[in-house]
């Protein structure tokens, strides 16, 4: 049975797949991607009127920026649009004066393309990265939070965390080490990648330094929608991967705004030349359909679907998860599988049985990561239950979710 009544016709997906691999790219509903596409012809019918930042992209921007920040608990002057997560993450990465013998502290549940992002600043300035382990099973905040303290040396600068882990989907406790780096006068920044529309946030109450997260996943954006958050306070430390008409000579004075309307902070890192704005002029369009079918009521069936799946997959495995449900990812869970060739596992899923998810190998752990959406249904787990236990040749076969 589908989630919610006609969910599944909200979203343009082929009928022939079935995706289970929401957390990857995300997917847009019908009337977001229209609203994309209105957005789309607007610039093509008057580029110059619609791309002038003295006409109408800056109000436009704005517009769109306001909203979302409503929806992050922020104010629209600490929130900047990027095309992913990952851009906002190396513009505040690679601004921060680290030198010889500073120290990063991360961990081993990191996305890789950020983990890559820290050797290179490590190598351009001598900086030296702490990881710390997690350890798993994860079952309790506080050994979460004394894990990461434990990595902290009188040399730490930056404390570097993923709010939802990529390869492990862990929901990570991280408010208290983020107050306690604050207190330490440490540089928290923080991968929110997984994170908006997939659980509610607040970004000035958590208190992080810095934040990025992507509108394209949870938040079912178009592609090329991300923010990144730096506090008020913070944000003079901040230089825009290019520099372009956004920026100005006297942007770290106290009090200075940016040349079009923004705070100096937004307009350096929005203001860089001919681009499509039009996937984060979608974002309301985004946010209003999510309101409009009570997606955080759809959420939390999403979730009982996941944790239910994962369960009998366990049952077919005897494999432990990698946390209790209080620290998995809402909608995402991975599932931890027998060793394997999990480029094998993948293929034989997409190509005997139509399943779109990742099957991957981390740190000696073979996960399968399912991700559900409301466009999912009982008997799509179903399949992949069914599916894997064949292709893994496990029995016997768990309880069909259907049929439960």
């Amino acid at each position: 049975m589908i989630l919610s009544t006609n969910l599944s016709q909200q979203f343009l997906l082929d009928p022939d797949v079935v995706f289970l691999n929401h957390g990857s790219f995300g997917a847009c509903p019908r009337p977001v991607f229209e609203d994309y596409q209105r957005w789309q012809l607007k610039l093509e019918r008057q580029p110059v009127a619609f791309l002038d930042s003295r006409r109408n992209l800056a109000t436009n921007l704005g517009a769109a920026r306001q909203v979302l920040a409503t929806e992050m608990g922020t104010s629209p002057d600490n929130i900047a649009q990027v095309s992913n997560a990952t851009t906002g993450l190396n513009i505040v990465i690679q601004s921060l004066q680290l030198k010889a013998g500073d120290e990063i502290l991360t961990t081993n549940h990191e996305y890789n393309a950020l983990e890559k992002t820290w050797v290179y600043v490590a190598r351009r300035t001598g900086a030296k990265i702490v990881v710390v382990t997690v350890p798993l099973p994860l079952n309790s905040a506080e050994a979460f939070t004394q894990t990461v303290l434990a990595g902290i040396t009188d040399k730490t600068k930056v404390l570097f965390l993923s709010h939802i882990t990529s390869p492990t989907a862990l929901l990570f406790p991280i408010e208290a080490a983020v107050a306690e780096a604050r207190k330490r006068g440490i540089i928290s920044v923080i991968d929110g990648a997984h994170t908006p529309g997939h659980v509610p946030l607040d970004l000035d109450a958590l208190g992080a330094d810095f934040y990025a997260g992507n509108c394209h996943k949870w938040l079912m954006s178009p592609k090329g929608s991300g923010f990144v958050y730096a506090r008020p306070d913070r944000q003079v430390m901040v230089d825009p991967l290019v520099i372009s008409h956004g920026w100005t000579a006297d942007n770290k004075e106290p009090g200075v705004r940016g040349p079009f309307g923004g705070s100096a902070f937004v307009d350096e890192i929005e203001m860089q030349g001919t681009r499509d704005p039009a996937p984060w002029l979608a974002v309301p369009a985004a946010i209003a359909f999510r309101r409009e079918h009570d997606w955080w009521k759809v959420a939390a069936d999403c979730r009982r679907l996941a944790q239910e799946t994962a369960a009998r997959v366990r049952e077919l495995t005897g494999l432990p998860a990698l946390s209790t449900p209080e620290f998995c990812a809402p909608q995402m869970v991975a599932m931890p599988i027998p060793p394997c060739d999990p480029i094998v596992i993948k293929n034989a899923l997409m190509d005997q049985f139509g399943i779109e998810i990742p099957v991957f190998e981390w740190q000696g752990h073979y996960i399968a990561r399912l991700s559900c959406q409301g466009y999912n249904t009982a008997d799509q787990m179903d399949l992949l239950v069914d599916a894997l236990g064949e292709l893994l040749m496990l029995r016997p076969r768990a309880k069909r979710a259907s049929q439960a």
